[in-house]
């Protein structure tokens, strides 16, 4: 299969989904302006020390962070705080926090230069037009509601930029190294036989819930799958080969947050203001899964609290977590119409208020789709190959073809592309499997016909159409997300061990947190 013309692995798809992304008319924009954030928060001046002086928050390896540059961070996420109704820290503990998510995204940065990954104007472009697309807009529709909301348009595009290099960089060094075996897949799948998978979100902190006015009686509903859980953490990490001291001082600490939780003390805001863990900012909240799918430390830890409670203190190699179970409870389907013994419920017995919602993929039925059989001949655009000759290349090799070359012959000596020794062969192609330009060219073109020079990010093409054929794709469909629903709950842990690693290797100098005189 082509390296290139094809959607990298779900990755863009991926970054699409993240909040910056998926913002609608109407709601809310994930990420504040900066002129925003300093509208709405006064600026509390900084303790005459040199740290300030410098104006340099911290050295990570030769990339400087500003003083500058984490007050504008600081402000923006003070805003998200306050939307999300997190109780936001005090000054100096929200400047450490949200410094260490900057260190974090520093190091990503660097470890996605090293490994010469980034994010060309023509993916940004194809994301904006996804962005526009989903919201019913036109690119320029969207630009004018995103300044209409206050937001800066290159900021929303560089921010936009950041998500989707951290995806790539997400595939790249974490998720590429984790195996999902077709073991794994079929014993997932036989978990749901015959009933639609779930697609649990990580649900952004959300405030304490309210009571709810009295509902109209709904069907009766049933609970099946494993039952899910939502868990939000407050880590106090220990770092490596540290003494007996600092690992009694560090639980000290842990000690100290457990009783203030104990006392009433909001779970969110204390994880915003005490944890270590990459979650911090988010309230700790680190998603919903099956329970078998946390660490056996977390689900032994939560197995029996109900939602709502708190573990104690569990340590682990990081260090000292605290856990708050923010939701347990099961899906659930319609009851059989006709009158059966109701199915017993594992104990504890969710209420169905409490049960997560998840969006479902159809459990049986046919999923009919036309695949098209397609070649193509690819050539890239260069220094030395501009895009008129590359086109004009193209245009001779299809008159070529016109008077009884064959297709397939001219692709193994012309086409650079990686299915050049194949002829062109693309396989059977499904719809979104190629980008949106070659896909568009393809479909108007009947059996054996051969297109005109075709442009996309990645070159100049021919595409020639062998054949079509309407196929069932349904169990593919189901493994496929099968696949990534469990890849979805493994990367979490794997790209939190990456980036302590990242951490260990690199030179950090966090001289806002230096005491003075050190």
């Amino acid at each position: 299969m082509m390296s290139g013309l094809r959607h990298p692995a779900g990755a863009l798809a991926l970054a699409l989904m993240m909040g910056i992304c998926a913002w609608a008319p109407g709601q809310a924009v994930a990420r504040t302006s900066h002129a925003q954030a300093s509208a709405r928060h006064q600026a509390v001046k900084p303790a005459a020390s040199q740290q300030f002086v410098d104006g340099i928050a911290a050295v990570v390896n030769q990339q400087v962070i500003t003083l500058g540059q984490l007050e504008e961070k600081v402000g923006q996420v003070r805003v998200q705080l306050q939307q999300q109704r997190v109780p936001v820290p005090d000054e100096a503990t929200l400047r450490h926090q949200v410094l260490q998510q900057m260190i974090n995204q520093a190091l990503q940065d660097q470890a996605a230069q090293k490994a010469n990954i980034h994010v060309s104007d023509a993916q940004l472009d194809r994301a904006i037009q996804d962005v526009a697309r989903r919201n019913r807009f036109t690119v320029d529709q969207l630009k004018v509601a995103v300044q209409r909301s206050g937001l800066n348009w290159d900021q929303y595009r560089n921010e936009l930029r950041t998500q989707i290099l951290d995806d790539f960089v997400r595939q790249h060094f974490v998720e590429d190294k984790i195996s999902i075996t077709d073991s794994d897949v079929d014993s997932f799948l036989n978990m749901y036989k015959g009933e639609p998978l779930p697609v649990p979100a990580a649900p952004a902190p959300q405030p304490e819930p309210k009571p709810e006015p009295p509902r109209p009686q709904q069907p009766e509903r049933v609970p099946f799958g494993p039952e899910l859980f939502e868990l939000s953490q407050i880590l106090v990490e220990v770092p490596n080969f540290s003494s007996t001291e600092v690992v009694a001082e560090k639980r000290k600490k842990a000690e100290a947050i457990l009783r203030k939780l104990k006392a009433g003390g909001n779970f969110a805001g204390l994880a915003a203001s005490s944890s270590d863990g990459p979650q911090a900012l988010q309230g700790g909240d680190m998603g919903i899964r099956p329970l078998k799918d946390w660490p056996d430390l977390f689900a032994r830890a939560v197995k029996n609290i109900p939602p709502g409670g708190i573990t104690g203190i569990l340590q682990s190699g990081r260090g000292f977590h605290i856990l708050k179970v923010v939701r347990r409870g099961y899906q659930t389907r319609p009851a059989p119409k006709a009158k059966a013994r109701p199915q017993p419920k594992p104990e504890p017995q969710p209420q169905p208020a409490e049960q997560p919602a998840a969006p479902q993929i159809p459990a049986n039925g046919p999923m009919m789709v036309t695949q098209t059989h397609a070649r193509h001949i690819l050539i890239k655009v260069t220094k030395v190959v501009d895009d008129a000759k590359a086109k004009q290349i193209l245009e001779n090799l299809r008159q070529r073809i016109e008077h009884g070359e064959s297709f397939a012959e001219l692709a193994k000596r012309y086409s650079q592309d990686s299915t050049a020794p194949l002829g062109g062969d693309l396989g059977w192609l499904n719809p979104g499997d190629t980008v949106p330009a070659f896909e568009q060219a393809m479909n108007k073109l009947k059996d054996g016909q051969v297109s005109e020079p075709v442009k996309t990010p990645f070159g100049w093409h021919l595409i020639q159409v062998e054949g079509r054929r309407t196929k069932n794709m349904e169990q593919e469909y189901r493994r496929v997300q099968a696949r990534r629903i469990l890849m979805d709950r493994r990367i979490g842990p794997a790209y939190e061990d990456w980036l302590d690693q990242l951490r260990a290797q690199a030179y950090i100098d966090n001289r806002l947190d230096k005491k003075p005189g050190q």
